[in-house]
């Protein structure tokens, strides 16, 4: 049995979570916050018609923009909550409730994208076989793009070195996704992998 992540956990505990997270991105879009950059950096490494995955895909809001400008999109999510606001909000993309740590599709992929601190959900146990899942995902030529802050339990160096134990060596590191770049003292890591 898979260990359970972070997300897992805090979700059982508090029951609201779920709901309560889907309504906060709600809100900063009919606010006017920019909630697609992470989708905007994707969406500009690939051709018109790529296909996606979207893992950790929450309520769709990075894999929504990537179909809606597009790209052939599939979303995977843990929580069953958030695939169900995705499937509300964004309809169109193929979202489907699964555990990253055991992934398993027919489906191989232009891109993945990893945003919103997924990785640091994970639980530690299960890190490098997300990324081998990852790896394992991606057609011939395809990156992985995994986006997280620092102080969360996961230095980017053990999951650089983790991403390269899974078969991937990094394309580009940037501390933002606005594409600033990586230095020793950046709070945020925005790793664009290629297979090794």
């Amino acid at each position: 049995m898979t260990e359970p992540s972070a997300w897992v956990r805090i979700t059982q505990a508090d029951p609201g979570h779920s709901a309560a997270y889907v309504q906060r991105f709600r809100t900063l879009a009919a606010g006017g916050t920019d909630i697609v950059g992470e989708a905007r950096l994707v969406d500009a490494m690939l051709p018109r018609g790529s296909r996606v995955l979207d893992a950790g895909c929450g309520p769709g809001r990075v894999g929504g923009h990537l179909a809606s400008v597009g790209h052939d999109v599939v979303g995977v999510d843990v929580d069953p909550v958030l695939i169900d606001a995705a499937q509300q909000d964004h309809p169109g993309p193929r979202w489907l409730v699964g555990d990253l740590a055991e992934l398993d599709l027919p489906d191989r992929f232009d891109a993945i994208v990893c945003a919103g601190n997924v990785v640091t959900f994970l639980a530690p146990s299960t890190r490098g076989e997300v990324l081998r899942r990852f790896r394992s995902h991606l057609a011939d030529g395809g990156r992985a793009v995994v986006g997280f802050g620092a102080g969360r339990d996961y230095a980017f160096d053990d999951f650089l070195a983790d991403a390269r134990a899974a078969g991937f060596e990094p394309d580009l590191l940037l501390s933002s996704w606005h594409l600033h770049p990586f230095t020793a003292g950046s709070d945020f890591l925005v790793a664009v992998l290629r297979p090794s």
